[in-house]
């Protein structure tokens, strides 16, 4: 028996699934059994939207500063509480400790402090029209939010998508990935004891198929917001057109990192690993195709290979550089792709087995791995693997570059190392993403709005233009003759 049973959180408490099912938590790091969860479906999901409906009114028609005020006080409690989430959360998903810590002070806390200042600034426009006629718009929540958030960092995934929601007088239901949901568990209790009103924020975990697609069906919602895959992604859209409910998508990415000769090697290298090991390369835009020039090809892997190979792995808790994969299946999904990638001709440069030594040897440990000799229509450039796993590729000019980091379905992210003006300006205007980022990878905050192109999403998250897709438009006009 485990020691810890999780219930979802509705209408301000812990409540025992209908159905009274539990499923097991796993330590990715150990492979043992954390806690016990509810195991939600449909009836679950429609308690909590009726929560979040019957909550509703009241929440929008709070005054926006004082909704600020409360989304301000759960940020400074986020910050007071980040060892405890932050180790909660290394549990739960094998991510460093230090990492853990990161996201809990600088991102989590960081989304609820921005989004606080903006609650009541989400004013409409003054429009001039013909005729003796005032006309102007207002901006409204759309209701109740389904929000479907992934597994890889619940802390930043979650919070980057509440507050806003929350900011903009919205209530909501999250439903976050069966293999990781405790610091949303956690994070629902804090909102509730800084003020949050009863309903306006409610957690039902479950599986996918049985939780997920109930949310995303549910006709009592207003709008849904998804982070993950293609293929779940695509099924939440069907699920939200029966409805004719709005949806923002944010999914998979195999994003380039580009490195021109006139770049500053070394420190692109550093970069190029941050881009790919960070949290095991379980990042949606993770940097997973290294797009280097040919001059520079051999004294950059070089480099490279030879840091990664002083990269350690381990448990999340002991601060490794990188800890394991999420689960099981995630496990194998990595080291079957790393089988492919062998098969169709590319390359071990370092890398390419599981590690099972020690203390290593019950968790979902991948050696962080890089192949080399990479051509585009290989499946291992093509597919997002989500794990530690780099595909390195060559390039001859920038049109060469160009048309490889174009080359696949997604559209996520992309970097270009350069000391050239032009070219940097040339690679953002053509690149087929979302986010463009020159001489370093990632964002640079919260500030900044991000998303996909082509089947890598739509809609946007983050910065102010976040909030435009949890509010609707009002157009209002008064005749004055």
């Amino acid at each position: 028996m485990v020691a810890n049973r999780y219930e979802h959180f509705v209408s301000g408490k812990y409540i025992p699934p209908v159905s009274g099912d539990y499923f097991t938590s796993i330590d990715p790091s150990t492979g043992q059994a954390i806690a016990e969860v509810a195991r939600g479906d449909a009836a679950d999901v429609d308690q909590a939207v009726g929560a979040a409906r019957r909550s509703l009114s009241s929440w929008r028609k709070l005054e926006p500063s004082e909704r600020g005020r409360i989304l301000h006080r759960v940020a400074t409690r986020l910050l007071k509480e980040a060892d405890d989430l932050a180790r909660t959360e290394s549990i739960d998903t094998g991510f460093p400790l230090r990492d853990c810590l990161l996201v809990t002070k600088d991102v989590a806390a960081r989304y609820f402090e921005y989004y606080s200042g903006l609650a009541d600034k989400l004013g409409g426009e003054t429009i001039p029209v013909p005729g003796n006629h005032l006309d102007y718009t207002l901006r409204e929540p759309l209701g109740v939010v389904a929000q479907i958030i992934p597994w890889n960092s619940p802390l930043y995934d979650g919070s980057r998508a509440i507050a806003p929601a929350l900011a903009a007088g919205n209530t909501i239901v999250l439903k976050p990935a069966e293999e990781a949901m405790l610091t949303m568990l956690r994070l629902a209790e804090i909102m509730v004891e800084e003020g949050l009103p009863e309903g306006v924020f409610n957690v039902v975990t479950g599986y996918g198929p049985e939780a997920g697609a109930a949310l995303a069906s549910h006709p009592d919602i207003n709008g849904i917001s998804f982070t993950g895959s293609v293929e779940t992604g695509t099924h939440v859209m069907k699920l939200a057109a029966e409805h004719v409910v709005p949806v923002t998508l944010e999914l998979g990415g195999k994003s380039a990192n580009i490195v021109f000769p006139d770049a500053d090697i070394d420190m692109a290298v550093m970069w190029a690993m941050f881009a790919i090991f960070t949290a095991s390369g379980q990042i949606c835009t993770a940097g997973s195709r290294l797009l280097l020039d040919r001059q520079v090809h051999d004294e950059f892997l070089e480099k490279l290979v030879v840091r990664t190979k002083q990269l350690r792995v381990g448990p999340g808790l002991e601060n490794p550089d990188l800890g394991p994969l999420i689960s099981q299946p995630q496990l194998e999904r990595v080291l079957n792709y790393i089988e492919i990638g062998k098969a169709e001709g590319a390359a071990v440069a370092t890398g390419g087995e599981r590690l099972t030594e020690g203390s290593l040897q019950r968790g979902y440990f991948v050696a962080p791995t890089i192949f080399d000799g990479v051509k585009n229509q290989m499946c291992i450039a093509q597919e997002e693997i989500f794990g530690p796993v780099l595909s390195v590729l060559t390039f001859e000019d920038k049109d060469e570059a160009l048309e490889i980091a174009n080359g696949t379905q997604y559209g996520l992210a992309a970097a270009v190392w350069t000391r050239n003006l032009k070219t940097a300006h040339y690679m953002a205007k053509h690149l087929e993403v979302g986010s463009v980022y020159i001489n370093r990878y990632y964002g640079s905050g919260v500030e900044a709005p991000s998303g996909g192109y082509k089947r890598s999403g739509f809609g946007r998250v983050d910065g102010i233009e976040v909030l435009r897709h949890y509010t609707q438009i009002k157009n209002v006009v008064i005749n004055l003759d």
